[in-house]
């Protein structure tokens, strides 16, 4: 009894132990007063059923916040100071999940709406064809590339995991918070983009596209857990090199966080496959499946009726 107790407390420990306050914590804290204003006034000339449908999505919205929030202030950002391998879950809680959350959520419309209605045509319309704004619709255009988010998922994944990147942003809180895991927010909430519709935004990219994306980034995830692991003979950070009070080597360390990439791969990768799939099935039909693959309209089009002559003997 004494020993059960005593874990428990253990847990209870970790849980509620070394959380800390991060100046993310502000910035959630005003998205989601902003966002709510915006469902205000979208609610002011919606049907019910808008709305609802909008209050469902904003619950996801919200629950990528609140993971952010999580990740940064939670004693999973403290032990990813001591441990490489909760480093890992931190990135994949990141790229994954709170910026698929983000993408179900669409808050795009809600924000819109956030501003009174002058502010928000003098904004469209500088946005869409001020010249000074110009240089940020190119790089919306090439953000919003087909194949460009893959590209730029798997470069910033790679890239932050290079020595040299993780031990600066390991040794540098600004660049820890919010330049490595804001690109890694950003290039996942691109690469969802391109899978997850996400009002009223539509993917580029046609089911084979987004198959092919999702593969391609699982086999950069599973080729970094390798050469974290089988290809590796030692550890690559110096900074888990002399953390006191950790009894775990640096590379048995190393190798745990490559496994928990490894296995996390598939924990994102299958269930987005066996999504698109299903979206694919519809008729069950070769023919339609192909189509849809491609986004061709496999509708038919109607014939229109022949003109016949009067009838004559």
């Amino acid at each position: 009894m004494h020993r059960r107790t005593s874990g428990k407390n253990a847990w209870m420990h970790l849980l509620l132990s070394d959380w800390s306050f991060d100046p993310f914590v502000v910035v959630a804290a005003v998205l989601v007063v902003l966002h709510e204003l915006g469902l205000a006034n979208l609610r002011r000339r919606s049907a019910p059923a808008r709305t609802v449908e909008r209050r469902r999505r904003s619950y996801a919205y919200y629950g990528g916040l609140a993971l952010l929030v999580v990740v940064v202030s939670s004693p999973i950002d403290y032990w990813s100071a001591r441990y490489f391998f909760v480093h890992m879950i931190e990135h994949i809680l990141i790229m994954f999940y709170a910026s698929l959350l983000v993408v179900v959520g669409a808050p795009w419309l809600p924000y819109l709406h956030a501003l009174p209605v002058g502010a928000r045509r003098k904004v469209l319309r500088g946005l869409l064809l001020g010249r000074a704004t110009a240089p940020l619709r190119a790089l919306g255009r090439l953000a919003s590339a087909p194949w460009t988010a893959t590209v730029l998922f798997c470069v910033v994944m790679v890239a932050w995991h290079v020595p040299v990147a993780f031990d600066t942003a390991e040794t540098n809180q600004l660049v820890h918070v919010w330049l490595m895991h804001g690109s890694m927010f950003v290039a996942g909430v691109l690469f969802w983009l391109q899978i997850v519709r996400s009002y009223p935004m539509r993917p580029k990219l046609a089911p084979l596209g987004q198959i092919g994306s999702i593969l391609v980034t699982n086999l950069v995830m599973l080729f970094l857990a390798m050469a974290l692991s089988i290809f590796a003979s030692r550890s690559w950070y110096p900074v888990y090199a002399a953390v006191p009070h950790v009894s775990l080597s640096p590379f048995a360390d190393q190798q745990i966080g490559a496994g928990i990439l490894w296995v996390c791969g598939d924990l994102w990768a299958l269930p987005a496959l066996i999504s698109i799939l299903r979206r694919l099935r519809g008729d069950g039909t070769l023919s339609a499946l192909v189509d849809r693959a491609f986004h061709h309209d496999a509708t038919p089009v109607p014939q229109r009726p022949q003109p016949t002559g009067p009838a004559g003997g």
